[in-house]
């Protein structure tokens, strides 16, 4: 199944992307079906190739939810964006797995009828 990605190149900590169309499942390095354009996310500048984006579209390759979001700014797709999920941060979502712990431990302390 083919998909149209972010494809990162770039040096660290300076990261621009491609929108390729590319196998689903492949790995980042492995080499495009083909080049749709480019994103660098520092400058916000998004170059396109519409009619080739439209037609892999139309063909059945979809978009992954990032991917989708720049086709419908750049208005090559006339759908609403989609929401992107972020994970939670481990720290964060630890503190938050402990803290209803220690709530049911301390529950049982305080119940008189016991």
């Amino acid at each position: 199944m083919l998909a149209i990605k972010l494809q990162r190149i770039g040096k660290k900590h300076q990261p621009s992307y491609r929108l390729v169309v590319a196998e689903k499942r492949s790995k980042m390095a492995a080499p495009p079906v083909e080049d749709l354009g480019s994103y660098n996310p520092s400058t916000k500048s998004v170059t396109i190739k519409k009619d080739r984006a439209a037609h892999w579209v139309k063909i059945g390759a979809q978009p992954t939810v990032t991917a989708h979001n720049l086709l419908v700014s750049q208005g090559v797709i006339a759908i609403a964006k989609k929401a992107v999920k972020m994970p939670k941060p481990v720290a964060k979502a630890a503190a938050a797995a402990a803290a209803p712990a220690e709530a049911s431990a301390e529950a049982p302390a305080e119940n008189p009828a016991a």
